[in-house]
């Protein structure tokens, strides 16, 4: 299989772990713990699929869940284990999303928090969700995040990269076609990716087979306004802030307005 060119990007420009725990990285980070949460049964087994140096792994395991991270790059699997591979309920693996080293039916949940970012070949994304219906239980479920289509137009107003041409043409393309390219190899601007539309995340997850619970968008409007990162240092404003995009996760008419969509699916019972 060919391999999405992520690997410089992840490997010298990009630190995944970071971008999550500082900064509006963190409405992020707490508004896929608080979705991921309300469908996860209690001490389930966890696929990590992409869970690059374990992140999400860590607040995982710490809910009381066994966690096998699987991801694409060598070095983000060794970082993920030298930091949690003391933990009794964590392993992890280097692995392809597209075909998972598990068995039939092994995990009680999929995670799929970034691998659908960067198949940009919508084969290679149905791939992968019919990899993550494989490998789940019966009724289990499989919860896959996409970087919203209008995300690098929204970004480019935020941070006024839009005033560039260079990323005019990027921003252009991501909109007629959903396949985000950065000849410029400027970091900022992300590498190779596929954005959805919202409509499409769950199509996907319905073409592959399974059942679609939901599709919420993650941050809503306050990951465009960085000046917003100050209020999560506070504990009263941090909840306004979530609550905000909260109370806007499920409007259609909104849901091309977060950087990130979630949609949560399970395998049939039957």
């Amino acid at each position: 299989m060919e391999q999405p060119p992520i690997h410089d990007h992840y490997d010298t420009a990009y630190d995944e772990d970071q971008r999550l725990r500082q900064g509006l990285g963190r409405l992020e980070l707490a508004r896929v713990q608080e979705i991921v949460r309300r469908h996860l049964p209690p001490a389930a087994r966890v696929l990590d699929v992409g869970g690059a140096t374990g992140v999400h792994a860590e607040w995982l395991l710490d809910d009381g869940h066994t966690v096998h991270l699987v991801d694409l790059l060598r070095n983000h699997v060794a970082t993920a284990s030298a930091r949690l591979g003391d933990h009794p309920r964590f392993t992890a693996s280097v692995g392809d999303a597209r075909s998972l080293p598990l068995p039939d039916a092994s995990v009680d949940a999929v995670l799929l928090l970034g691998p659908l970012y960067h198949l940009t070949d919508r084969a290679d994304r149905l791939a992968t969700w019919r990899e993550a219906l494989r490998v789940v239980v019966p009724g289990g479920v499989v919860v896959a995040m996409a970087i919203n289509r209008f995300a690098s137009l929204f970004d480019g107003l935020a941070q006024s990269y839009l005033f560039d041409p260079a990323f005019r043409a990027i921003v252009a393309q991501d909109l007629a076609t959903g396949v985000h390219e950065n000849p410029t190899g400027d970091p900022r601007w992300f590498t190779t990716a596929y954005f959805h539309r919202p409509e499409e995340l769950p199509a996907e997850a319905a073409e592959a087979g399974l059942v679609v619970r939901e599709t919420v968008g993650v941050e809503g409007l306050a990951h465009w306004i960085k000046p917003l990162a100050s209020a999560l240092d506070d504990d009263d404003r941090r909840e306004v802030v979530l609550d905000a995009a909260r109370v806007i996760e499920a409007e259609p008419s909104l849901l091309g307005l977060s950087s990130h969509l979630l949609t949560v699916a399970a395998r049939p019972a039957d």
